[in-house]
């Protein structure tokens, strides 16, 4: 019998960045990030941790701030083979990463994709890890990633249609989970593995726009919500929304933009997650709290033309 191509959630993220120094005292002071090791042959990057794993997030300096990849985590080596089987017989192009890249990742081995709307994305398996390692930047409980990856991402996109949507059931092999109370169109999808949360990435539709909306983290305790959301308040960082609870989730969470203005969620669960077992459609987006209180788009959401890797060709061309 074949393995399948069987993905846990996001291992990393990857962005390039105008203010690495920003990043270098936000990480640690405001969300409890650790500064990570850079490798050997990626000396000028900034690289933090939220638990045992060499990195989570990486940051490159660029010219703009934008999404430079998303880092997929296959089971292993067998559903990472599985995987790259799916794509040739699909016929999606892919280009396997060299023993450099690899390096600077830390893995195994990986391959780099586009998604229809031109995001990047790469599959991994074998992330480097050192158990008990991890050293939090301030006073922190930790981070709830390991087994179920490092959150959440929601995108925005100029075109959300029956490509990207066939992309990512039919060949990631995601779980539609749906569109949840905002307006316009969005979808919520989960990877296979993930019995943890209600979704790995989703996509909204913002015609003209691209880029991160905002990335949900989950910490060890409310207190790490709490603590977290003072700090925000003292140094007087914009929030977009306040402490709140998601109709579809069992979670509290406030959203505050960060130095790249893109938003991050800090979430901490109040009780496990669990699949209702049918597509909900809630009355509300939040059943408490969430007063919208920033610009819903940060200035990290840019025209296509600006953030779009010059290597993506669309798939009608």
């Amino acid at each position: 019998m074949e393995k399948e191509m069987d993905i846990i959630g996001i291992g990393y993220l990857g962005f390039e960045c105008t203010d690495l120094e920003a990043w270098r005292s936000y990480g640690p002071e405001v969300m409890g990030f650790g500064i990570g090791n850079n490798p050997d042959n990626d000396p000028d990057s900034l690289y933090l941790r939220m638990d045992d794993r060499r990195f989570r997030l990486a940051f490159h300096p660029g010219e703009i701030d934008r999404l430079a990849y998303i880092g997929w985590e296959a089971k292993g080596r067998l559903e990472y083979m599985a995987a790259l089987k799916k794509f040739r017989d699909e016929g999606i192009e892919f280009q396997i990463g060299d023993e450099e890249l690899c390096q600077k990742r830390g893995v195994k081995e990986l391959i780099r994709f586009f998604d229809p709307v031109g995001f990047r994305h790469e599959l991994f398996y074998g992330q480097k890890w050192t158990p008990q390692s991890f050293v939090p930047g301030r006073r922190h409980g930790g981070y709830l990633a390991g087994k179920r990856g490092l959150g959440h991402i929601v995108l925005m996109t100029p075109e959300y249609n029956r490509e990207l949507e066939h992309f990512l059931i039919n060949i990631m092999g995601f779980r539609w989970y749906g569109s949840g109370a905002g307006k316009g169109k969005t979808g919520f999808f989960r990877s296979k593995l993930n019995d943890y949360t209600s979704h790995d990435i989703a996509y909204g539709h913002a015609p003209g726009r691209m880029g991160v909306h905002h990335i949900g983290v989950f910490v060890n305790s409310i207190r790490d919500v709490g603590e977290t959301y003072d700090i925000v308040k003292e140094k007087e960082l914009q929030l977009l929304m306040t402490l709140g609870q998601h109709s579809q989730d069992p979670h509290v969470s406030f959203y505050h933009y960060n130095p790249s203005g893109f938003a991050f969620e800090c979430i901490g669960e109040i009780e496990p997650w669990h699949d209702d077992g049918f597509e909900l459609n809630p009355e509300v987006m939040s059943v408490w709290g969430h007063e919208m209180v920033g610009p819903m788009l940060g200035s990290f959401i840019k025209t296509p033309e600006e953030v779009r890797d010059p290597d993506f060709k669309p798939s009608n061309q």
